[in-house]
């Protein structure tokens, strides 16, 4: 079976029941769903709060002999949120990994499936269907401009060509980073200057709690000019059961706005 990068995995006929995952919000997909194939996760698998299965250290730094102890049919990467080098020292120990891909809303929707259907060969979860169903439907919303840092000291912002960015475009949130003219690059992730996000050219600057933990006392101080909305994190960056939560995620943007003085 070919896993989204066209890589070779052997999956155990009927399905792996045995699975680590690498990826904290498919670890919450399966946690929801599928809970008995859970077999180990990273320490920032945080959802669903109450998780309960063996940690295997970090996205960046899995603990490879934790991973090897665990003995699972198969293991979750993303081809982003992991390294390529813990792939190929995995795949040397014998262990089976499935790296998905996703850069787009529509390819989170695809590849879960194939998680659930081609992995574990089980049904199409409820949400799943019911997400896929809520981000079918065009946004009402006008337009608003928007930057996202993830990132200060040195800032760093949601660039072009990614999920996030994708996701925001689908609720009217056009990132401005992902232009060329603020990006000319085309990075995904690139380091800029707060003067550059700190513009009239943005109707609103998004500070999420992930990965950077912008919060009331640790971000919005350092805007004079662009106003500022604490987001969630989990609903920009995190495909899964979330996406049924992030599609409600620019009507909190708006009430944020409004409820400036």
């Amino acid at each position: 079976m070919l896993d989204d990068l066209g890589r070779e995995v052997h999956i155990p006929a009927g399905g792996a029941r045995r699975i680590v995952s690498l990826v904290p919000s498919l670890t919450e997909a399966f946690a929801t769903s599928a809970p008995h194939v859970l077999s180990g996760a990273t320490d920032w698998c945080s959802h669903p709060a109450d998780l309960d299965v063996p940690r295997v250290r970090g996205t960046k730094n899995p603990n490879l002999h934790a991973i090897a102890d665990i003995a699972p049919d198969v293991v979750i990467a993303n081809q982003e949120e992991n390294r390529k080098l813990d792939v190929e020292r995995l795949t040397g120990r014998g262990i089976q990994v499935w790296v998905t891909h996703i850069t787009t809303v529509d390819e989170a929707f695809y590849s879960m499936r194939r998680l659930f259907t081609e992995v574990i060969s089980s049904a199409v979860p409820g949400w799943l269907t019911e997400a896929q169903d809520a981000w079918s439907a065009p946004s009402s919303h006008s337009p608003l401009r928007v930057a996202v840092p993830i990132w200060r000291d040195p800032w760093m912002v949601i660039g072009a060509s990614t999920f996030s960015g994708d996701l925001l475009s689908r609720l009217g949130l056009h990132n401005i980073f992902a232009d060329a003219e603020h990006n000319p690059d085309g990075a995904r992730y690139p380091h800029t200057d707060l003067e550059l996000i700190d513009t009239d050219q943005v109707d609103a600057v998004l500070l999420p709690d992930e990965p950077y933990e912008f919060s009331a006392a640790d971000g919005p101080e350092a805007f004079t000019t662009a106003p500022t909305a604490l987001v969630e994190g989990r609903l920009i960056t995190w495909y899964g059961p979330s996406l049924l939560e992030a599609r409600a995620l620019r009507d909190d943007v708006d009430a944020k706005l409004n409820a400036r003085p």
